[in-house]
């Protein structure tokens, strides 16, 4: 099962709680280019759908950058939330290689 999102460029200056407000949840990739890092928003809904079938630093999904016509692998690497509200705050990507094997924990 291919497990995929759909990620816009986080504007300039903007905002996280006025993102949040507007049904987007920040979101960064780390490692796409190198070193580089790129700020991202994704949608509040389709991030709740891919939490579900995805656990942080063990599956491999599909992300996609329309903007900069950009797709590739990555891992949720961190997703952060409020403590006792559980709202969804921010997601880390990683980006990983198609040669690169994800360890499993046991």
């Amino acid at each position: 099962m291919s497990v995929t999102i759909e990620c816009q460029k986080r504007p300039e200056h903007s905002k996280p709680n006025a993102l949040r407000r507007d049904g987007r949840i920040p979101a960064t990739l780390y490692g796409h280019n190198g070193t580089e890092s790129i700020s991202l928003t994704v949608n509040h809904k389709e991030a709740l759908l891919l939490l579900r079938d995805v656990k942080a630093n063990k599956t491999v999904i599909e992300v996609t950058i329309p903007e900069l016509s950009w797709t590739g692998n990555a891992l949720i690497r961190e997703i952060q939330a409020h403590p006792w509200k559980r709202n969804l705050l921010h997601l880390s990507f990683f980006y990983v290689t198609d040669n690169e094997s994800v360890a499993s924990e046991a």
